[in-house]
C-alpha cells in the first residue's frame, strides 16, 4: 500500500487511472485538481465515497496549497498528470499553458524535493516523482523513423514548447538534486472520459448531432494511437519498476492517419447505430483549412519499456475505438451535461 498524490485526476488520464488504482490496488490515492473545464468530478463519481481516494481542489500553482496537499497527506510519490493539453487552445492562448505545464510543474518539483530531502532513510529511498509528458515535445517525423529516447525535442505548439519546458526541468532536478524522478512521454490517447475537443470524442458526438466531421487539411497527419486503459499501465508499472532518473517512450504502435480516424468512426456507426435519413456518416466529412505549425507525423519506438519492464498495449486500434465509441453512445448524459455548461460547443479553434 502506498500513498500517492495524483495531480489532474479528474482530467481524462489522470481519472481512469484513479478509478484503476482504487479497482486493482491498495494504494490511498489524493488527488489535486483546479478544476478546469476539462476536469470533471463526474468521472470519479464511483470513487467519490471510497476510503481511499480523497480530493483537493487546488492549483498545482499555488505553492502554499501544494505544501499544505504534502504536509497533511505525507505521501510515497507523485504522478504527475496536471496538464492544459489541447494544442488548438494554446494556438489561442499560450499563456495558460507555460503557467500549468511550466510553473506548476517548477513548483510541485520544488516542495516534493524539500518534503523528500526530509524523510526517513527506508521513505526516501523508495520515493518516485513520475512525470507523464507527450510525444509532441519532439515535433514531426518524417515516413519512416521512429522517435526514440535521445531524439532531439523541437516542439512545434505552445502547448508542446510547455511540456517540452516541463520535461526539462524534471530532469534537472534529477541531476541537480538527485531528486528520484521519471518521465514517461506518450502517443496519442484515447478512449472512455476524454473531453470532447480531442479528435475522436468530438468525431463521434458531431457524427450523431448531424454536424460537420472537419478534417485538417488534407487529412494525412498521422498519428499512434494508444487506449488509455494501456497508458495508465504502463505509467504505474514506470512507477513501481522504473529505474530512476530514466524515460520511457509509451505508444500503441498503432499509426493511423487523421482522415482514417474519421471514416473508420463513420464505418462503426453506420453499422452499430445508423443515420435516420440512411445517409453514411462519411457524407458529413468536410475539409477545412489546416491547424498552424501541424506536425505531420508521430511513432515511438517502444523498445526500452517492453524489454525492460515487459509492458505491451493489449488493444488493437480497431476494436478498441468500437469499445470507445459505444461508451460515448452508451453515455450520452456525460457529454450532454458538459455541452449544458457551455463549456465547449465543439466550435473550432486555434486558427490564429
Amino acid at each position: 500500500m502506498k500513498r500517492i498524490i495524483i495531480t489532474g485526476g479528474a482530467g481524462f488520464i489522470g481519472s481512469n487511472f484513479i478509478l484503476k488504482q482504487i479497482a486493482e490496488t491498495d494504494n490511498h490515492i489524493l488527488n489535486l485538481d483546479i478544476l478546469t473545464y476539462a476536469g470533471n468530478l463526474d468521472n470519479l463519481v464511483s470513487v467519490a465515497d471510497n476510503p481511499r481516494y480523497q480530493f483537493v481542489e487546488g492549483d498545482i500553482t499555488d505553492a502554499n496549497l501544494v505544501q499544505t496537499v504534502i504536509d497533511d497527506f505525507q505521501p510515497d510519490g507523485i504522478i504527475h498528470f496536471a496538464a492544459e493539453s489541447h494544442v488548438d487552445r494554446s494556438i489561442d492562448g499560450p499563456i495558460p499553458f507555460i503557467m500549468t505545464n511550466v510553473v506548476g510543474t517548477a513548483i510541485l518539483l520544488d516542495r516534493m524535493h524539500n518534503y523528500w530531502k526530509g524523510l526517513e532513510a527506508q521513505k526516501k529511498e523508495n520515493f518516485r516523482f513520475l512525470h507523464v509528458s507527450t510525444d509532441e515535445v519532439f515535433g514531426s517525423l518524417g515516413p519512416d523513423e521512429l522517435f526514440r529516447i535521445d531524439t532531439p525535442y523541437d516542439p512545434s505548439s505552445p502547448y508542446s514548447a510547455s511540456k517540452a519546458g516541463s520535461d526539462h526541468l524534471v530532469r534537472a532536478w534529477g541531476r541537480t538534486f538527485g531528486f528520484p524522478i521519471l518521465l514517461t512521454n506518450c502517443t496519442n490517447n484515447y478512449g472512455p472520459l476524454q473531453f470532447p475537443e480531442k479528435l475522436i470524442p468530438l468525431m463521434v458526438i458531431n457524427a450523431i448531432s448531424g454536424k460537420a466531421l472537419p478534417i485538417y487539411g488534407d487529412g494525412l497527419n498521422i498519428r499512434d494511437w494508444l487506449h488509455v486503459e494501456d497508458h495508465c499501465e504502463a505509467i504505474y508499472n514506470v512507477f513501481e519498476n522504473g529505474s530512476l532518473g530514466e524515460t520511457y517512450l509509451v505508444g500503441g504502435e498503432e499509426e493511423v492517419t487523421n482522415l482514417r480516424v474519421v471514416e473508420t468512426i463513420c464505418s462503426i456507426l453506420d453499422e452499430i447505430k445508423p443515420n435516420a435519413s440512411g445517409a453514411s456518416y462519411r457524407e458529413q466529412i468536410t475539409y477545412v483549412t489546416d491547424r498552424p505549425g501541424h506536425d505531420v507525423r508521430y511513432a515511438m519506438d517502444i523498445s526500452k519499456i517492453r524489454s525492460e519492464l515487459g509492458w505491451n498495449p493489449s488493444h488493437t486500434f480497431e476494436a478498441g475505438l468500437k469499445e470507445t465509441i459505444q461508451w460515448y453512445l452508451e453515455n450520452r448524459d456525460w457529454w450532454t451535461k458538459l455541452q449544458e455548461k457551455k463549456i465547449y460547443d465543439q466550435e473550432r479553434l486555434g486558427t490564429s
